[in-house]
């Protein structure tokens, strides 16, 4: 997955559980990912990009739904 070239200037603390710790290493492991930090940038990246297509999804069936009404 190819990660954005803006320079980033924020930064910030994140509590974890063992669990979630595991998951994440488990993940980063998988896809020979350089770091944590790296790991949890894609999965962050992931999870809006999939937010995103549901909302998008969501509203283009009220779209349907109004156009039909």
């Amino acid at each position: 997955m190819a990660e954005s070239v803006s320079r980033r200037t924020e930064k910030f603390q994140i509590m974890l559980s063992d669990e979630e710790l595991t998951a994440i290493d488990d993940w980063r492991f998988e896809r020979r990912m350089p770091s944590r930090a790296a790991a949890i940038r894609a999965l962050i990246s992931r999870g809006l990009k999939v937010e995103k297509q549901a909302n998008d999804t969501e509203a283009s069936g009220k779209d349907k739904v109004s156009a039909s009404g």
